[in-house]
């Protein structure tokens, strides 16, 4: 894929790192004609999605990463339940609007496996306004529905979510539409099916090398000088057809370290382990994916079926 490199819309020059946005590769968004950066920021960190973090480096986090040529933010009521947007919301306090796109979703809530989701119109609309409030914006760029495949029935997104989402568009309150979701097969169907127009098309774990098998490979990492993670994110950032690549993080350390990856071409040792790693590892796994597995957890939950592999949604 061809990325861009001129100045994005986004740039504005009292705020960015102009070096940085230059060097930065770009790339329209689905149907949105949004330029783009080729690595962009989840904001799911910020909520203490993995583990505690300070919120006054959170925010930093989120302006070095603005400044340094990142412009696309995605976030979620899920990451925290609110805390995320919270904290972007103060991150974000004082930059220009024009310096940033931002998406946040509906549909996923509360911790709660009876409150977790709700995708109907009513809530739609009321998740939509809660998001603009906690992130002290009037409006998103795009707005999602988060995780299609934990509905009762496709038939609710088609019918109900998407029609709402339709009305906030149509009010001012965002720009553009997209869905979520890990198995792919329901986005062919909502895509097929969908009388509201879909811009963007969001999933997680479907372009990288990552699976527990590979923690068995991290002595040759630590022995040879190659991260794992730089790696990984090199493979992702090279996989054609994603117009973006979200990652997420509350440390510095490793802002930098994926702005780097984004910046830089592996060198052939680097590139001789991946394919090492890839030919040892990862080829000969029967399943490359978990789909399926945390709806079917979600809906034993629910049941209030007893499960010895029960695990935390989210």
């Amino acid at each position: 894929m061809q990325f861009e490199n001129s100045l994005p819309d986004t740039y504005t020059p009292e705020f960015h790192d102009n070096r940085a946005v230059l060097q930065m590769p770009h790339n329209t968004l689905g149907k949105t004609g949004l330029k783009v950066s080729k690595l962009s920021f989840g904001a799911s960190s910020l909520g203490n999605v993995f583990r505690s973090t300070n919120e006054s480096e959170s925010i930093e986090v989120v302006r070095e990463a603005l400044r340094q040529g990142i412009n696309y933010i995605d976030v979620a009521p899920w990451y925290g339940h609110g805390l995320a947007e919270k904290v972007l919301g103060k991150a974000l306090d004082g930059i220009p609007r024009t310096a940033y796109y931002i998406a946040t979703k509906v549909g996923r809530y509360q911790p709660e496996v009876d409150n977790m989701f709700d995708f109907s119109a009513e809530r739609t609309l009321r998740s939509v306004d809660e998001s603009l409030q906690r992130m002290g914006l009037d409006f998103v760029d795009v707005i999602q529905v988060h995780d299609m495949e934990f509905a009762p029935s496709l038939d609710i997104i088609i019918n109900e979510t998407l029609p709402a989402l339709q009305k906030v568009q149509q009010s001012g309150k965002a720009r553009f539409i997209g869905i979520t979701g890990y198995p792919l097969g329901n986005f062919r169907t909502v895509l097929e099916r969908s009388t509201v127009k879909i811009d963007t098309v969001l999933t997680y774990c479907r372009a990288c090398i990552h699976d527990n098998g590979l923690q068995e490979y991290i002595p040759f990492f630590q022995e040879n000088d190659c991260d794992i993670s730089k790696l990984a994110m090199a493979y992702t950032l090279g996989f054609p057809g994603i117009h973006t690549t979200l990652f997420s993080t509350a440390s510095l350390g490793n802002l930098r370290k994926n702005l780097a990856c984004a910046n830089t071409q592996l060198s052939h040792k680097e590139e001789d382990v991946l394919k090492e790693v890839i030919k040892r590892y990862i080829d000969p796994l029967p399943v490359h994916h978990w789909e399926g597995v945390e709806v079917d957890e979600y809906k034993r939950q629910l049941q209030g079926v007893p499960d010895e592999h029960t695990f935390k949604l989210g």
